[in-house]
């Protein structure tokens, strides 16, 4: 009999590498994933590393791939796998699509995801963007300098030429590449090689409004409001286009069985399906790749008008013109998977384990094979077994079954059954805050989900009665994100989370100062950023907001969101940890994760009629530092 020590008994009790791991999101796509067998469903993802040659060696210009799994089986795993291998390699671009907040505007949130795809570092360790400007320069001037290169000299570059040298380098472009029509996506992508200007150019190709002055500086037109939805899919062509001189870009679009319906009627799914249509008979070249339930493949999309079209292009290298299927775990699958997990898990507490399985017994797991199970309730099962001890045995069969208890009840001397979830979550935070800090919708859904459990209770003097939507919605635009109700009425404070730059800040301000439309006493504006003196509409709704209406600006900051961020995500994935919408609460009230939270309590404090500290810039400079030195390399002359 083998015997653990004492110090991998204590490590096996107070870690657990498989609590709140069981849902891949967005973030692991993108950063640090987890464990990864890739034997398991390989034919899927090597399906797409094959599309991928086939395109860049000229066999095909355009192939659609969808995978089809029933939830938990394993495809978000699949996309990261693709994600991280195409990383690292330099044949390929990877954009990513799992948000679909605006059906109705599809083709502009399309346009902002790829543009926030291409941020992500790609094979030479910079944004995916400036592997494409630097292409673009090497191409123009027969140079074979790299992205990294180009982003130490363009200081140099700017501080002598300022933007002469952009304007070169875009005229350079457009004479050997005469059938790109909108020069100022060229001049955008050049500019991302600029460290002081690379947010504005993305944010630009994003679809989004700079400051006037800001687009002046840079020679960038801002786009009209109405003409966006109408305009985003042409400058995703394009975008992808100009990509493709140098890149394989290979699509993918994740979380499609959502049940929201755009105003046509159209399910997620099918509007997404519309639009790779579209894309896979515009696009120069590419990789298209969808991932769904089965059923939604059956009642969806072929339930589209001219499904035999859609289907066609979807699944366009398959013969029997059928998705690709992920299958099921066997055996072997779940003993190679159990052991990556725990070889990472030992080898980053540097301890050696008794054996490779280590707590569990090889002849257990292999008997999870025999009821077909998927990735989910098998990481699942790990999570709830992971203990000194051996695995729990269901006696009266004989055999290790994953079964779920999600009834047991739990006193003040055992440990909450939220709480694993909990810290996994918060370390998943803690890796990806800086990225979470942008996403405003995330953060107003984490105070929602804080406030929400604050009902009927007091603090900072204000009862909490209600959290209302804020009417009337068409004059608010989805600007003020939600009202808070208290104090039987007396107290109404309408809060917006605005972490965007410029003009959005000045349309969020105005509606937060409007307090006869919006039946507000009070505005609370939430914000990290600092607000540009150069942003001369914000900064006067900001002074009245605070000097004038006795409204609020609260800074918002990265440790009061993080505990809330972290509950948010374990409230999204409780389906998939079997917890309950009561044990979340209950978690939430016993750990006070919302009423001691400072931001909670900041938003309903009385105001300072100040603005606050401990913010971060609002953007970069645009002016380039005088005492920045001239390129090393090269002069250009101009």
């Amino acid at each position: 009999m083998t015997v653990t020590t004492s110090t991998i008994d204590d490590l096996i009790k107070n870690q657990n590498p498989f609590a709140g791991h069981i849902v891949v999101r967005p973030q692991q796509i993108w950063g640090k994933s987890f464990p990864d067998v890739l034997s398991i469903n390989a034919h899927a993802s090597n399906a797409v590393f094959d599309a991928v040659e086939k395109v860049r060696k000229g066999k095909r210009e355009t192939v659609g791939i969808t995978i089809t799994a029933e939830k938990g089986l394993g495809k978000s795993h699949i996309i990261s796998r693709i994600r991280h291998r195409l990383q690292t390699e330099d044949s390929s671009l990877f954009i990513y699509m799992s948000k679909y907040d605006n059906l109705n505007q599809i083709k502009s949130q399309f346009l902002q995801s790829v543009a926030s795809s291409l941020r992500a570092f790609g094979s030479q360790e910079v944004m995916q963007w400036q592997e494409i400007a630097a292409a673009l320069i090497n191409e123009v001037k027969q140079w074979n300098y790299t992205p990294q290169q180009y982003i130490n000299m363009y200081p140099g570059w700017l501080s002598k030429h300022s933007t002469k040298a952009i304007v070169h380098f875009t005229e350079s472009v457009l004479k050997i590449k005469p059938e790109i029509t909108n020069p100022y996506i060229v001049k955008a992508i050049l500019w991302t090689l600029s460290p002081v200007h690379i947010n504005y150019a993305s944010y630009w190709l994003s679809g989004l409004e700079l400051a006037q002055s800001q687009a002046e500086a840079m020679g960038l037109p801002n786009p009209k409001s109405e003409d966006r939805e109408a305009e985003a899919l042409s400058i995703v062509r394009q975008i992808l286009d100009i990509t493709s001189y140098y890149r394989v870009p290979v699509i993918c679009f994740d979380e499609l069985d959502i049940a929201d319906a755009a105003d046509n009627g159209f399910m997620a799914a099918q509007v997404i399906a519309n639009l790779v249509k579209d894309l896979y008979n515009s696009l120069k070249q590419g990789v298209l790749l969808l991932a769904m339930y089965p059923r939604t493949w059956e009642d969806q999309i072929k339930a589209l008008p001219e499904a035999e079209a859609v289907v066609d292009r979807l699944v366009s290298d398959q013969a029997d013109r059928q998705p690709i299927a992920l299958k099921y775990l066997n055996s072997d699958d779940i003993v190679a998977l159990v052991s990556q997990w725990l070889q990472d898990f030992y080898e980053e507490h540097q301890q050696t384990p008794p054996h490779p399985l280590d707590p569990f017994n090889e002849t257990k797991l292999r008997e999870l094979g025999k009821s077909r199970p998927t990735v989910r309730s098998v990481l699942k099962w790990c999570a709830e077994n992971f203990v000194p001890n051996e695995p729990i045995i269901d006696d009266s069969t004989n055999s290790t079954t994953i079964t779920t208890n999600t009834t047991t009840s739990w006193t003040s001397t055992t440990i909450h059954p939220v709480k694993a979830y909990f810290n996994s979550e918060l370390a998943n935070v803690e890796a990806s805050i800086d990225s979470l800090m942008k996403e405003e919708a995330t953060i107003t859904d984490a105070l929602l989900l804080a406030f929400n459990n604050l009902i009927g209770k007091t603090l900072e003097g204000v009862t909490i009665e209600s959290i209302e939507e804020v009417e009337p919605s068409a004059a608010n635009n989805g600007f003020m994100d939600f009202k808070i109700i208290g104090n039987k009425r007396k107290v109404r404070i309408g809060v917006d989370v605005v972490q965007q730059d410029r003009t959005v800040i000045g349309a969020a301000l105005g509606r937060l100062i409007d307090y006869k439309t919006f039946d507000l006493t009070r505005g609370c504006l939430v914000r990290s950023k600092k607000i540009s003196p150069n942003a001369e509409l914000a900064r006067e709704r900001l002074r009245i907001l605070l000097e004038k209406k006795g409204g609020e600006w609260v800074g918002l900051q990265s440790q009061d969101i993080k505990p809330l961020l972290a509950i948010l995500f374990v409230y999204y994935n409780r389906e998939s940890y079997d917890l309950t919408e009561e044990q979340i609460c209950e978690f939430i009230e016993q750990k006070k994760l919302a009423i001691s939270n400072p931001l909670i309590r900041e938003i309903l404090s009385d105001p300072s009629g100040q603005e606050p500290t401990n913010l971060t810039d609002d953007g970069l400079p645009i002016s380039i530092p005088k005492s920045v030195a001239n390129a090393d390399h090269i002069d250009l002359n101009l």
